[in-house]
């Protein structure tokens, strides 16, 4: 038995109580616990942690581990408790080859995803290196982000210029926190992650109004903060990220966990997030559960470094066709930089029909589909371009099924 004691903090409102985090190894069957008021992002730790330890090449012990956060009434949240020193790289992420590649895609042209899955599959792993994907922020968008975070009491700090922001607000945020608000109003969460990435984790738990916020913002790139005594504009052109589970208790459809829902309750959970909503979303991307072996064993996956090589080639060849990220495109833009094969067409046109969408879901797998194809380096989209589009966009619906 083995007793290791590191010391941290938390954080409650501005200030930063001390933690101890106590790890414990004793003998007996393997497991990792840990105690102490962790939230979700905390417990999370287990898997950055074990995989911090094996891809530094040394062994993750065998044994019952427990981690005390001390004191035990005090909330501890986000990840400053992570016993890891790396930096979030995609080859943290084991196996999930498709939702690896779809946060590819989402970068590379810059289009909103969801990731639906049970607790602990990696959704907000992955979420959290996408940032590391994106291209350099250009002068004209680091003055813009400047611009809006000046606005905010802390104000702007230089340490931060050029880095694309990641805003990742709690689920009890309200919706002024997250649109702007205040008698002289200033910009929420939405305007603060200006050509940035905006991350909801448990997006059914927001409230209903907060989702629906988003929804001409993700269209427009701007928000109108409206008050008695006037209104404000904000800019709010950002990257959508959300995660959330497939049921109340998370485990509809893991090959191992009953899920304990009714299809009732299912439904209205998911129902949460409106179809308006669903309908802006480009990536609808299921993260299932996998088996032990696969996700203790399986090799690292590709590198940050290696997967942006292709994200910013992706980007640069869209930059050079059109002048800006595939995602906003729009209406004859569509038609002139989305040429499709015969077979292409007919497939896209069948889905649509047979899934009963709109014409905005419509045309957003059109530009997935375009995204695809320039990761290939391909002019025309075929079927197999529109066919893994298509595929981006039945995570909710295969969840119910």
């Amino acid at each position: 038995m083995s007793l290791a004691v590191l010391r941290s903090r938390a954080l409650t409102g501005i200030a930063a109580p001390p933690v101890r985090v106590e790890t414990h190894l004793a003998n007996g069957l393997p497991a990792f616990t840990i105690v102490g008021l962790a939230d979700t992002g905390v417990s999370e730790s287990r898997e950055r942690v074990r995989a911090a330890i094996l891809n530094s090449g040394y062994e993750f012990p065998n044994h019952r581990i427990t981690v005390n956060l001390a004191p035990a009434d005090l909330p501890k949240e986000s990840g400053r408790f992570d016993l890891a020193s790396r930096g979030p790289d995609m080859r943290d992420v084991r196996g999930q080859a498709q939702a690896r590649r779809a946060i590819e895609v989402a970068g590379a042209g810059q289009h909103s995803a969801l990731l639906v899955g049970p607790p602990g599959t990696g959704k907000s792993m992955l979420a959290q290196r996408l940032p590391g994907l994106l291209p350099p922020m250009t002068l004209q968008e680091a003055l813009e982000s400047a611009a809006v975070m000046s606005l905010t009491p802390g104000g702007f700090r230089t340490a931060l210029w050029g880095q694309r922001p990641c805003r990742s607000p709690h689920h009890t945020a309200s919706g002024p926190a997250m649109g702007g608000g205040g008698g002289n109003p200033r910009p929420g969460e939405i305007s603060l992650a200006h050509h940035g990435v905006l991350f909801l984790d448990e997006l059914p738990e927001f409230d209903r109004r907060v989702p629906e916020v988003l929804r001409e913002p993700l269209e427009s790139g701007r928000i109108t903060v409206t008050r008695a005594a006037g209104h404000a504009d904000f800019p709010a052109c950002f990257q959508f990220v959300a995660a959330m589970n497939p049921c109340p208790c998370g485990y509809l459809g893991h090959p191992d966990r009953p899920c304990r829902c009714t299809p009732d309750q299912v439904r209205r959970y998911q129902s949460r997030i409106s179809g308006p909503m669903l309908d802006r979303i480009d990536l609808q991307v299921e993260v299932p559960a996998q088996d032990q072996g696969e996700m203790l064993d399986g090799p690292p996956g590709e590198p940050s470094a290696v997967v942006r090589t292709r994200v910013l080639a992706a980007r640069e060849c869209q930059l050079a066709r059109q002048g800006k990220p595939n995602n906003e495109l729009g209406g004859r833009e569509i038609e002139l930089h989305c040429t499709m094969e015969p077979q292409a067409q007919a497939l896209l046109r069948g889905a649509m029909t047979r899934l009963a969408w709109s014409a905005r879901s419509y045309y957003r797998v059109l530009k997935v589909a375009r995204t695809i194809a320039d990761l290939e380096g391909a002019e025309v989209l075929t079927a197999a371009h529109v066919g893994e589009a298509i595929q981006y966009r039945r995570a909710l619906r295969m969840a119910g099924g």
